[in-house]
């Protein structure tokens, strides 16, 4: 029963994040650029229903673990 509300917390927990990833992007991919420049606007390029695999190109260029990343992210 607790890993059954731990997994509702956690979705959404992600789901807060997506929404709030999208009305903040460009804030969040200039704080991103700073901190790892080599990243490109493809790199960080926001497409809605995508996140995934924005999520998935950062943790490639980073070498952070998806939570990580998703961590990163929501605190920026």
């Amino acid at each position: 029963m607790i890993n059954t509300v731990l997994l509702i917390t956690n979705e959404r927990r992600i789901i807060m994040s997506d929404l709030t990833w999208k009305g903040r992007w460009n804030e969040i991919k200039g704080k991103v650029k700073q901190q790892y420049a080599d990243l490109t606007d493809d790199d960080l390029m926001y497409a809605e229903g995508k996140e995934d695999e924005l999520v998935g190109k950062l943790q490639k260029k980073t070498g952070k673990t998806q939570d990580e990343v998703n961590t990163w992210l929501n605190d920026l």
